[in-house]
């Protein structure tokens, strides 16, 4: 039996044109022989559709939608995707209204097979704040063409008590749904993208996970993954077919595609590793794609500073939308260094993309005249620092707007952890494609860029890291240097470590720690006001839940 892992990029909303996604690839799976087409979960709907959830409106046209689409797709060719189900039992009983459901399409009728039971409430989730769980996993089972599918749906599948040290849940749906009896598991899921805390990215540590379960109880396991950007959210795809042995095909990964597999043939298939840095690059470049082409921007504009940052994002720009979208803007002051000015033009040259130069130094010099009376008998400092870096963001928000650009912000990761960024300055734009790299990690992938030629000045990335906004200035002046820095930032950050463990495993003194503790617990108020940022960790900073305005500052 042949059958269709349809791995597609919905649009969140667009009920119409997923729906035609959805019949597209049910019409190339009916051709290559598939007797069934699954989808990824809520399909139709794109994931996560949040609050979209909340109004009645929009689930009275999801409902008129996914009928239509049962009548429109081929009447010989079941097809499986994820959808939204009323829970009817609600109004009396109390609960939920909705479930996250897989439905089955078959001779133009809809209906639902099976509900999802874990919902997770976690990072960028929250699922809770919509759906009802499903008590019942156990009838979660379906005949379709002869044979019994045991289907769960995304977090489902991420419990299995063998496999992980700690659950988050009492419960594991494929354990019980597989001890009722199936031929073949199925997860239709919405997974996205990440590097994963302990290293390397979610795709390998997916296919373990679901091997484990596929050679635990015996039978193959079916995995469908969305794919495409959602303003953070970066999905990989890799939908698979899993078995004991292997896999029925090489997973692909940040591209649409229709996987065709024989449930009766050999998975002996081992997957293709992709290091860590090629899979980030990948996800940025479709995150700055996404976002733009979701939104209706056919171009994007950015600061060029000379330095590693804006060169990184740049080059991400033109990967994600091609040379002729992009436009690199230098504007130097009065401390910009020439070697600044000339990387950023060569970067320019180099990638082929629009260039200007627009010196700030007359707007330094009238901000400075405008409140020399307010600011008399005072020392120059952070505030005029910060205006330079204000200047630049005004005029780069007036080249977007004239030109109906979206403007990029090219902060990273270890910036926005201590707060080394300026509100409405350099931290303006409508997305932030890099902060959820580390600094180190921003040097790795410009070196791999460089890998077949020199795209980025060697000099941006081998000089050290400046803001330039007063003489002589380096990122090291009040920073340890980021090779010492991302590591405790990593553990403070991504893993929540207490201040006395970070400093006994880095190696870093206790008072250095505490000072750099403080330093992101301090400026979570600027985080808030963060541009979304395109999500290549587990924990970025769109899934962070620290309260604004707090008093815990050291441990």
């Amino acid at each position: 039996m042949k059958v269709a892992l349809c791995q597609i990029d919905p649009t969140v909303g667009d009920l119409a044109g997923n729906a035609r996604k959805i019949m597209a690839s049910a019409a190339e799976a009916r051709r290559r022989g598939a007797r069934l087409a699954i989808f990824s979960e809520l399909a139709l709907s794109g994931y996560p559709p949040e609050d979209l959830l909340l109004r009645y409106g929009y689930l009275a046209a999801h409902d008129k939608a996914m009928q239509e689409l049962a009548m429109a797709l081929p009447p010989d060719l079941p097809v499986l995707l994820g959808g939204i189900e009323r829970n009817e039992a609600a109004e009396t009983a109390g609960g939920r209204p909705i479930f996250n459901a897989a439905i089955l399409c078959e001779d133009g009728l809809a209906r639902v097979v099976a509900r999802k039971t874990l919902l997770p409430t976690y990072d960028v989730f929250d699922e809770e704040r919509y759906f009802e769980s499903w008590s019942r996993p156990e009838e979660n089972v379906c005949v379709i063409q002869g044979r019994r599918f045991g289907i769960t749906i995304c977090e489902d599948a991420w419990n299995d008590q063998e496999f992980f040290e700690r659950r988050a849940y009492p419960v594991d749906p494929v354990a019980v749904i597989a001890d009722a009896g199936v031929d073949v598991l199925v997860n239709l899921s919405a997974s996205p993208w990440g590097r994963r805390r302990e290293g390397g990215g979610k795709e390998r540590f997916r296919l373990r996970m679901l091997n484990a379960a596929s050679s635990r109880h015996g039978v193959p396991f079916l995995f469908v993954n969305q794919v495409g950007g959602n303003v953070g959210m970066q999905f990989d795809g890799g939908s698979a077919a899993i078995g004991p042995r292997g896999l029925a095909a090489d997973p692909v990964y940040f591209e649409e595609a229709v996987i065709v597999v024989d449930l009766d043939g050999d998975w002996s298939v081992q997957p293709t590793e992709h290091d860590l840095v090629v899979m980030q690059h990948r996800a940025v470049v479709q995150g700055i794609r996404a976002y733009a082409r979701k939104f209706g921007f056919e171009r994007v504009v950015l600061g060029l500073s000379g330095g590693i940052d804006s060169a990184l994002t740049a080059t991400l720009a033109v990967d994600a939308l091609g040379a002729e979208h992009v436009t690199g803007i230098a504007l130097p002051s009065t401390h910009s260094s020439d070697h600044s000015r000339i990387d950023a033009r060569e970067l320019a040259l180099n990638l082929g993309i629009g260039f200007h130069e627009i010196p700030i130094t007359g707007l330094q010099q009238a901000f400075d005249e405008a409140l020399a009376p307010v600011f008399e008998g005072s020392e120059p400092g952070v505030a005029e620092e910060n205006l330079q870096a204000r200047a630049r963001g005004t005029l780069l928000m007036g080249y977007a707007n004239k030109f109906g650009a979206l403007l990029l912000t090219t902060g990273n990761k270890s910036e926005a952890a201590v707060g080394y960024c300026t509100l409405y300055g350099d931290m303006n734009g409508a997305l932030a494609p890099i902060a959820d790299l580390w600094k180190t990690e921003v040097w790795a992938l410009a070196r791999w860029l460089n890998r077949d030629g020199v795209r980025i000045p060697v000099s941006s990335i081998e000089k050290p890291p400046s803001a330039e906004l007063r003489p002589g200035q380096l990122d090291t002046d009040s920073l340890p240097d980021y090779a010492l820095l991302d590591p405790v930032l990593r553990l403070l950050v991504e893993d929540e470590r207490s201040v006395g463990e970070v400093a006994e495993r880095t190696g870093m003194p206790r008072a250095d720690v505490e000072r750099l503790f403080r330093m992101v617990m301090n400026t979570e108020f600027k985080r808030f006001q963060y541009a979304p940022t395109v999500r290549v960790t587990e924990r970025c900073w769109g899934g962070r839940r620290y309260p604004v305005s707090h008093r815990f500052g050291a441990e």
